[in-house]
């Protein structure tokens, strides 16, 4: 389930497939019982509206929570950036040899942030993350050597931003990690099936073209495609690009 939420083209094809399949059943059942009475058709109607309506509310709610983690990952990234600036500009405060030390080290796990945000595999990703964590050590060991000889208010500005640097990596990892859970999806797709078999049930024989029917599970189809597009942080089209860590990059040359 977690492979198929990764890859929103997947998800797209699948869902189209599973849903254009439950109308044609249903309009399969229709054909072999023949048509429903007025009386059943207006009860079949009744249902089937109020199902639609509770499946795009899901949808609608299920769009805003994936819509609101992108954000939120975006918000992340931008602090990331302001938190690696901000450090930069302090380590001004340190000896120079020691400065000297940290910048080189934030410059290199800028890099590795940046790499982190770009790359789509995830053995490199994987690989990326432990470079970073282990330019983490060096940094903060790297400020915890001066701060302990001069243990002096401005050493302590330097240690809090170097905190906020490891902190940030690990908000921004945990944006990440927040996606919509795996269970949502499933009673998510098990009220479109049904809303896409009540349809198909209420279908006249003979009279419901095979692409009209194709409608509904298209447009479902596209809906899931851009939820899962805007919570896949490292697959399909829509991504958080670091501008602002390139941009810092760029600055800090």
């Amino acid at each position: 389930m977690h492979e198929l939420l990764r890859n929103p083209v997947l998800v797209f094809v699948l869902t189209l497939v599973v849903l254009a399949a439950s109308e044609f059943i249903g309009s399969s059942l229709v054909k072999k019982r023949g048509a429903l009475d007025a009386g059943s058709r207006e009860d079949l109607a009744m249902i089937a509206a109020a199902t639609l309506t509770l499946l795009g509310l899901l949808i609608g709610f299920s769009f805003s929570m994936a819509s609101s983690r992108y954000d939120q990952r975006k918000a992340f990234e931008e602090g990331e950036a302001n938190a690696i600036g901000t450090e930069y500009v302090r380590a001004d405060l340190l000896p120079a040899a020691d400065a000297a030390v940290v910048r080189a080290l934030l410059k290199e796990y800028l890099g590795q942030r940046v790499l982190s945000y770009s790359t789509r595999s995830r053995a490199q990703r994987a690989q990326i993350d432990s470079r970073a964590a282990e330019l983490q050590g060096k940094l903060w060991s790297a400020v915890r050597a001066p701060a302990a000889a001069q243990p002096t208010p401005i050493m302590a500005l330097v240690v809090s931003g170097m905190n906020d640097v490891l902190n940030s990596q690990g908000y921004a990892q945990a944006g990440r990690w927040n996606r919509i859970p795996p269970q949502a999806w499933s009673l998510m797709a098990a009220i479109a099936v049904c809303c896409n078999l009540l349809v198909g049930l209420w279908a006249r024989p003979g009279r419901a073209k095979a692409y009209i029917l194709l409608v509904l599970p298209l447009v479902v189809a596209v809906a899931f495609y851009l939820i899962a597009e805007l919570d896949s942080p490292h697959s399909g089209l829509i991504r958080v690009v670091p501008q602002n860590l390139l941009s810092l990059a760029q600055s800090l040359q």
